[in-house]
């Protein structure tokens, strides 16, 4: 098996978990709860990381563990304008363009200090309608990626 299809096989992942994880309401509380259950993921494997939630502009969830620095928090919000950007999540952007075998940084318009195409920042959907960004900074993007995910599913089987 080649390095695509690899690519290919999380690329599918990815789509599939972006389907499985939508919601019928997201709202404050679900945000405090998929948040903390991150934190906490996190804090169990003693792992350092920043969690931020977005609704729109509005932060309505943030922590950093210990080991975390400043930086987390910029790549946070890189995360964040890229799911905005392109209604998908960043592990998809960026699984996206390497499948391609395309650079991001000289194949895009954006601005590229200002988006980031790795694993860890997820669209959060109530049917079809992008209301937020869950995003993890801190590991490697497929951990964040794992992490985020993680914590939107232990809320939809609340």
């Amino acid at each position: 098996m080649g390095a695509d299809s690899g690519v290919e096989k999380t690329l599918a992942e990815v789509i599939a978990q972006e389907e499985e994880l939508r919601f019928d309401a997201f709202g404050y509380e679900d945000a405090y709860v998929a948040g903390t259950r991150m934190i906490e993921l996190a804090r169990s494997r003693d792992q350092a990381v920043a969690v931020s939630i977005v609704f729109g502009a509005q932060r309505v969830f943030h922590a950093a563990r210990a080991g975390t620095r400043v930086e987390n928090d910029l790549w946070l919000e890189r995360k964040i304008r890229t799911v905005g950007s392109y209604a998908q999540s960043t592990y998809r952007v960026g699984l996206s363009f390497r499948l391609r075998g395309a650079d991001f940084r000289s194949t895009n318009w954006h601005e590229p200090n200002d988006f980031a195409p790795f694993g860890g920042g997820f669209p959060i959907r109530v049917g079809e309608l992008l209301v937020g960004v869950a995003a993890a900074s801190g590991l490697a993007e497929a951990d964040d990626h794992a992490l985020v995910v993680e914590g939107l599913r232990a809320l939809r089987e609340r």
